[in-house]
């Protein structure tokens, strides 16, 4: 009953987007009508700047963290991931807008964060370092996204459950990245 209740709470926590709530309340435009189309992190700044994009980070990682951690308290180790793939969803297809949100990176790196902060906060360097050599947001997400999972994976090396979990909700921020990689893809033809 906890895990029905605890993968719920995460959805529905998810599906709170931030980006557009916050760009309704500066009176701007919907941030998936302009740019990646995305309601993202990334694409906020591209709209409204570093600070407003800092802020939407920051709300992110906060409800990720708290998702986290009453997971960690609450539930069997084992189960934990699969509440941050419930929160992945959310973020992505989140009910309170129209299921079109985020990708899902910056919630998973907050959640994460809580199972094993030394992976957390390495795969945020990976993400500096390939983006200061690429300049591209999402092949940057993708490697920090592989170090994130490599850690916790490795946090439940023994666990074939929760790594299952893992290796899901990465799957799905890969796919959710589609019409990033597509675009690439058209412009390198």
């Amino acid at each position: 009953m906890i895990v029905a209740l605890l993968l719920a709470l995460a959805y529905f926590a998810g599906s709170v987007n931030f980006s557009i709530l916050l760009f309704r309340i500066l009176g701007k435009d919907d941030p998936r009508y302009h740019f990646s189309g995305n309601a993202g992190v990334t694409n906020v700044y591209r709209q409204a700047g570093i600070f407003w994009a800092g802020v939407v980070l920051l709300l992110d990682l906060g409800r990720a963290l708290a998702i986290g951690a009453a997971a960690l308290y609450l539930l069997d180790k084992p189960l934990v991931p699969w509440v941050g793939l419930a929160l992945v969803v959310g973020n992505s297809y989140p009910c309170f807008h129209g299921f079109q949100g985020g990708k899902g990176v910056a919630s998973y790196i907050g959640f994460t964060a809580v199972l094993s902060p030394v992976s957390s906060i390495l795969s945020c360097i990976i993400w500096v370092i390939v983006f200061r050599i690429c300049r591209i947001p999402f092949i940057s997400s993708f490697f920090m996204i592989i170090a994130i999972t490599t850690g916790i994976i490795y946090t439940y090396s023994h666990e074939v459950i929760a790594v299952s979990g893992v290796l899901a909700t990465s799957l799905l921020i890969f796919y959710n990245h589609k019409r990033n990689i597509m675009s690439l893809m058209e412009k390198s033809k």
